[in-house]
C-alpha cells in the first residue's frame, strides 16, 4: 500500500542520514540535520508518534540507510498454520521478528520460534521475500523486507513467551484477528498455497 507522505519522509530521512554519515562540512551537516528534523515533522503530523519518539528513532540510525530485515516462521500442521498471540496488541501473527546482528536469517527464525511458541524447529525452505511497502501494512517509519521461512517442528511444546500470550494452529478459512503490522491476511493466505503445492517457487516482489 502506498502512502506518498510516508515515502517522502523516508526518502528525506535516508538522504539526511547518508549526508550526516559522509559529510565533513559543518554547514552541510547542519542542513542534513534540518532535513532529518523535517522528515520527523512529517512523521509526527501523519502518525500518532510523538516528535520526540520519531527523533529518537531517526537519530539512533547512523551510516548509509538500507532496508531492515524481518523473518517470519511458517509451520503447517494438520492443514493449519502456527500463529502466536502478541501481547503488544492482543492480535495474532506468524512467530518471528527483526533479524539480529550476528545471526543468519535461518538462525534468527529458529531463535524467534523457540522464544515465542516453545517449539524447536529446523528451517526447510524460503517461501517468500516481500517488500513491506507493497502490502497493506500500517505506515511504518522504516523500510522492511519480510522473509517467510518454512520450518519443521523437531521438538518442544506449545508455550507462550515473554512477548506472546497464546500459541495455536489456525485453518486458512478461520483466521483470528491478525497483527497487520507483522503480517496481513493476504500474506497468510499466500503461504497456504505452499501447503497445497510444496513445489511452488519462492515468491519475491
Amino acid at each position: 500500500m502506498s502512502y506518498k507522505w510516508l515515502e517522502w519522509a523516508k526518502r528525506i530521512q535516508s538522504l539526511s542520514q547518508a549526508g550526516l554519515a559522509f559529510s565533513k562540512d559543518a554547514y552541510d551537516i547542519e542542513r542534513y540535520e534540518e532535513l532529518r528534523d523535517l522528515s520527523a515533522e512529517i512523521m509526527e503530523d501523519y502518525t500518532e508518534l510523538e516528535m520526540e519518539k520519531v527523533k529518537n528513532l531517526f537519530t539512533n540510525e547512523t551510516g548509509y540507510q538500507t532496508p531492515k530485515m524481518d523473518v517470519r516462521g511458517v509451520i503447517f500442521q494438520d492443514n493449519k498454520i502456527l500463529l502466536v498471540k502478541e501481547k503488544i496488541d492482543d492480535r495474532w501473527s506468524l512467530p518471528g521478528g527483526f533479524c539480529e546482528i550476528g545471526l543468519s536469517p535461518a538462525e534468527n527464525i529458529v531463535k524467534e520460534i523457540k522464544e515465542e511458541s516453545g517449539f524447536n524447529v529446523i528451517p526447510t525452505k524460503v517461501l517468500a521475500v516481500l517488500d513491506k511497502n507493497k502490502h497493506p501494512h500500517p505506515p511504518d517509519p522504516y523500510h522492511y523486507y519480510k522473509i517467510f521461512i518454512q520450518c519443521e517442528v523437531i521438538g518442544g511444546q506449545a508455550e507462550a513467551g515473554i512477548e506472546t500470550k497464546g500459541v495455536n494452529f489456525h485453518s486458512e478459512n478461520n483466521l483470528p484477528r491478525l497483527s497487520v503490522s507483522r503480517n496481513t491476511e493476504s500474506q497468510v493466505k499466500l503461504l497456504f498455497e505452499f501447503l497445497r503445492n510444496p513445489n511452488k517457487d519462492t515468491i519475491f516482489d
